[in-house]
């Protein structure tokens, strides 16, 4: 199938009771839709990075009582997995689409990471678009905009990444449910694809680092 975008039918999954039901409907009405836009986003991401990206879709296996409260796809150029690299997300809460160049816990070399990050502060807050966000933590909504944070701000969060063990790092937008452009397969496949590029040198950084 080609990728139609999100729409409020996809967001609804997320008020659906049990785990069952719920994970039923993420395999029909998202999982195809990470499939069509990953396929695209993967071969992209492969260009601009020079290497072998792969798409991975979280299937939640772990999950035995409590339904997810968000699902993701992630790029990376691991094929095996993507937790322990730094990847590309795309994924849904039940009001909002998020963006991210995702750092997560599992990653080793957080430290040198975070190092790498604050060397470069200077070149980070200037090319980093001023309507971006962060997260510290995947499973959470609270956001921090880039436009609030100055050196200082930036010096705070990557220490934080960097010293607390649970601490994650994740950079990008997020697209509430009311953005018109969810629904526009072309225009938001076209606006996750400049993101990525943006956060291009971002990631690469990252993987120089570990």
């Amino acid at each position: 199938m080609s990728f139609t975008g999100f729409t409020q039918h996809d967001f609804d999954t997320f008020a659906i009771e049990g785990l069952d039901g719920r994970m039923e409907a993420i395999r029909e009405r998202i999982q195809p839709k990470f499939k069509a836009l990953g396929d695209s986003l993967t071969q992209d991401l492969s260009l601009h990075t020079g290497t072998e990206m792969f798409l991975h879709i979280a299937k939640h296996l772990r999950r035995k009582i409590n339904p997810p409260v968000d699902t993701w796809m992630a790029i990376c150029p691991n094929k095996r997995g993507y937790k322990q690299v730094p990847h590309f997300q795309v994924g849904l809460f039940d009001d909002r689409v998020f963006v991210w160049l995702a750092l997560i816990y599992e990653l080793p070399n957080k430290s040198n990471i975070a190092t790498a990050y604050m060397n470069q502060i200077d070149r980070i807050r200037k090319e980093i678009p001023s309507d971006f966000v962060l997260s510290f933590d995947h499973m959470k909504k609270d956001v921090t905009p880039v436009a609030e944070l100055d050196t200082t701000g930036w010096t705070e969060a990557l220490t934080r990444f960097r010293d607390v063990k649970k601490a994650e790092l994740l950079i990008g937008r997020n697209l509430y449910v009311q953005d018109k452009v969810l629904a526009k397969p072309a225009e938001f496949e076209e606006l996750v694809k400049t993101t990525f590029e943006k956060l291009i040198p971002l990631y690469q950084l990252a993987v120089d680092a570990t």
